[in-house]
């Protein structure tokens, strides 16, 4: 099955970026998506959702997603329209959390090579993120078939009632 492209404005953040940036533990009253987004990363940049647009990328250090295992965390990027986030490691609850819930992340050692406001591309038929500022290109560690099925279905409760529908 051919992938569509993820095309977006980057937005850098630095390594360790924990759940508590991503949503701050204050707004954890509310599961509600759309409420959610509008705190994404408000520690880290308190100006991030007004600036950012639907299909833009986080690119940041190691460690993504690390502390607390808060399913917020994907909810609220996913919602705010984050279309994927690069790292060159993620913490493992994290990582795990993205792909249930549907948001892509890719593992890309150079990341620090990709600045702020570069447009890029991320071609998961290849494998590849295209940095079209720089016309540099990079090989991101493939995601496994099953990751990407649940990417494709919009995360795990998607992916569970197609099978239920027998899709």
């Amino acid at each position: 099955m051919q992938k569509a492209n993820i095309n977006g404005k980057v937005w850098k953040f630095g390594k360790d970026i924990d759940t508590d940036l991503i949503i701050a533990a204050r707004y954890l009253n509310t599961s509600v998506p759309e409420e959610l987004a509008k705190h994404v990363m408000e520690d880290a940049d308190p100006d991030f959702v007004k600036k950012m647009s639907r299909g833009d990328v986080i690119v940041a250090g190691e460690n993504f997603g690390c502390g607390s295992s808060r399913e917020h965390a994907p909810i609220a990027l996913k919602a705010a329209g984050v279309a994927a986030v690069i790292a060159p490691t993620f913490a493992r609850i994290f990582y795990r959390n993205a792909f249930n819930m549907g948001l892509p992340i890719f593992e890309l050692k150079e990341s620090d090579e990709i600045a702020e406001s570069d447009e890029i591309s991320i071609d998961m038929n290849s494998g590849t993120v295209i940095n079209k500022t720089t016309n540099k290109s990079y090989s991101f560690i493939p995601i496994p078939p099953f990751m990407q099925e649940l990417i494709d279905a919009g995360g795990l409760m998607n992916f569970a009632q197609n099978e239920v529908k027998g899709k």
